[in-house]
């Protein structure tokens, strides 16, 4: 019966032989195999014998004669570790021995390896080989004995040791199919897979030796003789053995120790190798004499650890967009809050359809239904208890309702402000000092074998600091039983309305109370030559004079000119038809005394009421904040603009929500603004 199996490359220990080196040619021949019987290991089962057919008819000799490699303990990663090559047409098999001749690199590195191979020093070598097909037969009492009948050797190796322990299986070899060839095997039922056939026997409980054939050596290790094998010396090693004496025989003894501890150390590199373990591991456990049984243990604990180390966890997989179901299920409630809040603003989406309709109790039940709460006999007090205080996620949609109402308003309440100041973001609550540099030094003229002169940067500093403000709202008990949809919805936006009123109140106050600066004088101060000495009406005339004087303004060394040009016309609400007027683009003049020049056309009218209250007859010019700085506003870094908080009640018995603002602004630079009082 043949079995088909895919084997990995298998190494086998060989011979130098010191007496045939030729110095000129840099040439020494290798005995790599005489068919030596060896010990190999299954993993967790019985160990076998593998012999090597040195039969012409089944050892394809190819690889060899075409110049095989001569390798440095089977390395065959990097270039480095070819150290010769077979010397092509020189590989053959005479006298039951596998025989080739070597050529030695002339690479520097190599020469030390030369020198000991002509002095004795190194002498074994290891062959590389992979076997096509085995005969598999079981002697009576014995050990299956696997014979390669179709094998080929690859590349020979110098190794410090013959007797390669660490011979066998390699987990990154290469795998070949192999055929196994069972003699007197039943045929396979029909239907079954040969595969499924066990290919390892036990071992019976006492030792019995193979007994060698013609074409084998009774061992695995060769013993290195100053001298080829004769024809003799194989036909005496081939000599089948007698039985064993019944008298003790200490030579047999002691070759059974020695074969069974080759046994050993080899099972334990072969079971360490093919599992991947550190070679270092293996030679412990060589070392300290331990046991086959005792090695497969602690083989399993190591090869667990590391599986320990590289542990993996399973994952769901997500489809591509795809999202938990919980949280779609609370999006799609919190869609159909907000559409019955405004429909325009919020539109129905299809998740949220079957929640269409349903009162704040309905969905506080269905929520705790989610959750595995059983609300069946539940009053409707218990029903609105239990939603605000359960882990279900009746809080949190509530929280997202009100979050989304109160932005909305936030974001939709217009900031006039914005467009004249510049944002930007405090890191704690301390005070924030704006250092203003002044111009450069004007460059003075350097005369013939003259020095240098140096010149200073004056500054000014202005500084403020970040306030924070805010209000709690609550989301009660009775706001579900009475389903008060505004208690969440118009409520929470009024709220966000009104932060961002306070924004406004706070940059346009600025303008309005005119604080001092720095220097000890107010923002609009003749001083900073940005306030009219008289005021005057909103015209073509004031507002020219308006952007000479800005043009005009000088730099901290009161010499350098800026030439700041004035982008937005800032008046209060009761000169805003004025100012559109003034600025609009389509008009065409009655005469050539009423145009107004193309530079003033270009200023963006600014219309805040809360101007009114100071005076209804000032206006202003402001510069853009990418030419100078005007006034700064600012939030805390991660708090843009109005921040939610929610959390379960303990004052009152519901969900308590706080709206916080942090926030604060300072006027930093006069001369980007200009006012004239007006007539």
């Amino acid at each position: 019966m043949d079995t088909m199996i895919e084997l990995p490359a298998l190494r086998r220990s060989a011979e130098l032989a010191p007496n045939t080196v030729d110095a000129d040619a840099r040439t020494v021949e290798v005995i790599w195999s005489a068919g030596a019987r060896v010990r190999r290991a299954s993993f967790f089962g019985e160990p076998y014998d593998e012999e090597l057919s040195l039969d012409p008819a089944h050892v394809r000799l190819d690889r060899l004669n075409a110049g095989a490699p001569f390798l440095k303990v089977h390395e065959i990663d990097t270039l480095d570790a070819v150290i010769g090559s077979v010397v092509p047409g020189s590989a053959r098999i005479e006298n039951g021995c596998g025989i080739a001749q070597v050529r030695i690199s002339e690479r520097a590195d190599v020469e030390p390896i030369w020198r000991d191979i002509q002095a004795g020093h190194i002498r074994a070598v290891s062959i590389g080989y992979q076997v096509h097909r085995f005969d598999i037969s079981k002697p009576d009492g014995g050990r299956e004995l696997w014979r390669a009948v179709d094998w080929t050797p690859f590349e020979i190796s110098a190794v410090p040791v013959g007797a390669d322990p660490a011979a066998g299986f390699r987990s990154q070899s290469p795998l070949e199919t192999c055929v196994l060839h069972r003699r007197d095997a039943p045929p396979n039922p029909q239907g079954a897979s040969p595969m499924t056939e066990k290919t390892q026997t036990p071992a019976p409980t006492e030792e019995v030796v193979a007994e060698p054939t013609s074409e084998t050596a009774a061992t695995e290790e060769i013993t290195m003789t100053d001298t080829p094998p004769s024809a003799a010396d194989t036909q005496t090693r081939a000599r089948p053995k007698t039985a064993k004496p019944d008298t003790p025989d200490p030579e047999a003894a002691a070759n059974r120790a020695r074969e069974a501890e080759r046994e050993r150390v080899s099972t334990i590199y072969d079971l360490a190798g093919r599992l991947n373990l550190e070679r270092g591991f293996a030679e412990d456990l060589v070392k300290r004499g331990v046991s086959v049984d005792e090695a497969r243990r602690l083989i399993l604990d190591q090869v667990a650890a590391k599986s320990e180390e590289t542990r993996t966890f399973g994952q769901v997989s997500v489809p591509l967009g795809g999202r938990d179901e919980r949280i779609t299920r609370r999006d799609a409630v919190a869609n159909a809050l907000l559409h019955r809040y405004s429909p325009t603003l919020f539109p129905l989406e299809d998740a949220a359809r079957q929640y269409r309709g349903m009162t704040l109790l309905e969905l506080a039940r269905e929520s705790l239904g989610n959750a595995g709460v059983n609300t069946r006999g539940l009053s409707r007090d218990e029903v609105a208890t239990r939603a605000l205080h359960s882990t279900s996620d009746f809080p949190e949609i509530l929280a997202a309702v009100t979050n989304k109402t109160l932005r909305q308003a936030y974001e939709a309440y217009p900031r006039t402000f914005a467009l004249f100041c510049r944002q930007v973001l405090a890191t704690d609550f301390k005070a924030m000092h704006r250092v203003q540099l002044g111009e450069a030094p004007q460059l003075l003229e350097v005369g013939e074998s003259g020095e240098f002169k140096r010149g200073t940067l004056g500054e000014s500093k202005e500084s403020y600091r970040v306030k924070t403000y805010g209000r709690v709202v609550a989301i009660t008990r009775q706001v579900l039983i009475n389903d008060d949809l505004d208690a969440f919805t118009r409520i929470p936006a009024m709220y966000g309305n009104s932060i961002a009123q306070l924004e406004s109140d706070v940059v346009w106050g600025i303008i309005t109370a005119n604080p001092a600066m720095a220097d000890g004088n107010a923002l609009f101060h003749t001083t900073h030559k940005n306030l009219a000495g008289t005021g005057a009406a909103l015209d073509v005339t004031s507002v020219g004079a308006a952007r000479a004087a800005m043009a005009k303004q000088t730099g901290l060394d009161k010499k350098t000119v800026l030439n700041i040009r004035p982008a937005f016309l800032i008046v209060p609400a009761s000169l805003e038809l004025k100012a559109e007027q003034l600025v609009a683009q389509n008009l065409v003049p009655a005469s050539s005394g009423n145009v107004v020049p193309q530079s003033i056309r270009t200023l963006a009218p600014i219309s805040e009421p809360r101007l009114d209250a100071a005076s209804e007859t000032a206006w202003y010019l402001a510069a853009s904040p990418n030419q100078i700085d005007t006034i700064e506003y600012a939030y805390l870094e991660g708090q843009q603009g109005a921040y939610i908080e929610t959390r379960n009640g303990f004052d009152v018995d519901g969900v308590e929500i706080k709206c916080r603002l942090d926030f604060g602004a300072k006027a930093i630079d006069w001369r980007g603004l200009y006012k004239n009082p007006g007539a």
